[in-house]
């Protein structure tokens, strides 16, 4: 039975990023944890009872307009105020698809989640302009090792 908990929530339009949270969900589900539970929503879908379940989350979306996506803005908005002041230092972690930079989409989502008190535990991973499918491995390594580290009382 799992003793900690992972969420994984995203969103993504073109599908690209959906790509990149398949592979963070493959890396948290590899067959050497044994000791977490991933849950996946969309960020459409996923509600602040998701979030205060989880000792770790990771958040994935694509960069629109220089921005996170609306679905994400929506899943912070309405998961902000009734998880304020409850998640004390959770570790999380963030992947973007940008067309761009990347760096609006991820000010954005640290900005909004530093108000929640949560703590960024790895680095990002941003795929920027053209896609490139060798970053997969990158997403992958990012949820085995967001999963790893909470298995072992890490994070």
């Amino acid at each position: 039975m799992a003793d900690k908990h992972l969420l994984i929530v995203f969103h993504s339009q073109s599908g690209t990023t959906t790509r990149m949270a398949e592979a963070v969900i493959r890396g948290a589900n590899n067959s050497d944890i044994e000791g977490v539970e991933v849950r996946v929503r969309s960020a459409l879908e996923a509600n602040a009872e998701d979030l205060l379940w989880a000792d770790a989350f990771i958040l994935g979306t694509p960069e629109n307009f220089g921005y996170m996506s609306g679905a994400m803005k929506y899943f912070l908005d309405r998961v902000y105020y009734a998880c304020e002041g409850k998640l004390n230092g959770l570790p999380y972690a963030l992947f973007v698809r940008a067309g761009n930079d990347g760096t609006g989409a991820l000010s954005s989502m640290r900005r909004i989640l530093s108000g929640l008190a949560v703590k960024e535990v790895q680095e990002a991973i941003l795929v920027a302009g053209e896609f490139d499918e060798s970053r997969l491995a990158d997403c992958e390594e990012l949820g085995l090792t967001l999963a790893a580290g909470l298995e072992a009382g890490i994070f």
